[in-house]
């Protein structure tokens, strides 16, 4: 097994492109085996809607990331509290076996004072409460496995984060299973710090001897920089990519009560109707036609209901309130 120092890089993005290197285009026989901090992001699950799992408007005002990964499973939150990890083998029979790599973190946590155990398929639990969220994907003959560890998240923002406030919402995505959740700082010695915990899992896997490593070169963090811009930065991989889905939502303007129906399709609005009581008598079709392919998100929604006279449609409507329905 060989040890790959991320350069101490917090960068969501950039830790998840390195993590996709390592498994695409890095081939040896020996496990690679890395641990990361992210700033503040909700990091989904590759198969999720982001407005089933997140709280957009909460995130976008806190400036928190959201970022969806290769592989599948539940939405996390990370912060500077929060150890990640990730194991790449080169080994097929890995795959769905989270004890494997779940052991050594729960080894290291129980050596910390942490009565860790594996529950689930690939979960870490200190008692009736979660502390790890584990999920893989495989590439070829290789697998990676990652892992989070709540050392000292502060819980108000996670909670917060991974709150959707969408009702309406029909979708086929995975729905995160949501769990209670606490911090392992307190259940160790006084003083016991985020490192500590990294060194303990090092020690751990390699031993009290020197950590063999992997050494990335510089055309590799290019390559690895060049990944993150293609994939983790962009609003058609995080945002864009939730399967398809269809928001129906019942509500009252000035004008009367409003029933919406919207289909959503690649991150995009496929299909919108309204019924409901207007003012006026005139045909929706040119409104509908308007907002077909915007962007399904808050500042795509509102560009386009700015460029349009809705009171030739609604009479005397607020742009806000209209905005809030639709989305």
């Amino acid at each position: 097994m060989l040890f790959v120092d991320n350069r101490n890089l917090t960068d969501p993005r950039m830790n998840l492109a390195l993590e996709e290197f390592l498994l695409r285009r890095v081939t040896l026989d020996d496990t690679l085996f890395l641990l990361y901090v992210n700033e503040p992001a909700v990091i989904l699950g590759r198969n999720q809607n982001v407005l089933e799992e997140v709280n957009l408007e909460y995130t976008e005002a806190q400036g928190i990331h959201v970022i969806r990964r290769i592989s599948g499973g539940g939405a996390v939150y990370h912060d500077e509290g929060n150890l990640n990890f990730s194991f790449i083998t080169n080994d097929p029979a890995d795959i769905q076996n989270f004890a494997k790599f779940t052991g050594p973190i729960i080894d290291a946590l129980n050596g910390l004072g942490v009565p860790a155990e594996f529950r689930h398929k690939s979960d870490i639990y200190l008692g009736e409460k979660k502390i790890s969220g584990n999920a893989q994907f495989a590439s070829g003959r290789r697998v990676m496995s990652h892992g989070t560890v709540l050392f000292d998240t502060y819980l108000p923002t996670l909670r917060q984060a991974i709150k959707p406030n969408k009702e309406g919402i029909k979708s086929s995505a995975v729905a995160s299973r949501r769990s209670s959740v606490v911090n392992t700082c307190g259940f160790m010695g006084e003083g016991t710090t985020l490192a500590d915990l990294k060194g303990a899992i090092l020690r751990q896997l390699f031993g009290a001897g020197e950590v063999p490593r992997y050494e990335l070169s510089e055309a590799d963090w290019t390559a690895v920089q060049e990944m993150s811009q293609k994939r983790y930065h962009q609003w058609a991989w995080n945002i864009g990519r939730s399967p398809n889905f269809t928001v129906t939502r019942n509500g009252r303007l000035p004008l009367g009560t409003v029933q919406i129906e919207i289909d959503v399709r690649k991150g995009h609005i496929s299909a919108l109707s309204i019924a409901g009581e207007f003012l006026g008598e005139q045909d929706l079709q040119p409104f509908y036609d308007d907002l077909v392919g915007a962007r399904y998100d808050r500042g795509g929604v509102s560009a386009v209901l700015e460029e349009i006279d809705l009171s030739y449609y609604f009479g005397l409507v607020d742009t806000e309130d209209l905005l809030g329905l639709l989305y």
